[in-house]
């Protein structure tokens, strides 16, 4: 399409160059019928934004579906959470660690102990981040698991994850 513009352009514009020079005084009106008449350059200028109308619209079409599978992946992304929630929170009232099935094995692990700032103005400087200061929970975390007192914090309660491998 924009080759065949390209051509029609170089057709249109030579004609014109050449009919300007032959006929000097040839007015406006009759040199563009003329132009019109002899080259489909007016015609391959309308296909082009046709085309670009069509692919204008498209992007519009294309816009909006996006934006609605980007709404649809997050509720989809939601739903397989709240369900990998809901079989975990189930196993762990039932007491089952395990589920084996053909198609999967889902086992409750328990995570890393977590910690709790109860008081921030209480952790010592040693356990704060400089700049803006903030607790490090890193190292207060390996000072509770070493049995050490930090002031201000607590070794929480271990929290479940469900973990599922495929066959």
């Amino acid at each position: 399409m924009e080759y065949n513009l390209i051509l029609e352009r170089i057709n249109y514009t030579e004609l014109r160059s050449r009919l300007v020079k032959l006929y000097p005084d040839l007015d406006d009106q009759t040199l563009n019928d003329t132009l019109e008449g002899a080259t489909n350059f007016r015609e391959a200028i309308a296909a082009l934004i046709r085309s670009a109308i069509d692919d204008e619209t498209l992007v519009k079409a294309l816009k909006e579906r996006i934006e609605t599978m980007r709404g649809r992946l997050s509720r989809l992304e939601t739903r397989a959470s709240d369900k990998r929630f809901t079989a975990m929170e189930s196993m762990q009232s039932a007491e089952m660690q395990n589920l084996t099935v053909p198609d999967f094995t889902a086992s409750l692990r328990s995570g890393p102990p977590s910690i709790d700032i109860l008081n921030e103005d209480e952790i010592p400087i040693d356990f704060l981040v400089p700049q803006p200061p903030k607790p490090d929970k890193r190292a207060i975390l390996q000072a509770l698991t070493e049995g050490a007192f930090v002031p201000g914090a607590l070794l929480g309660k271990p929290k479940f994850s469900l973990s599922v491998r495929r066959s």
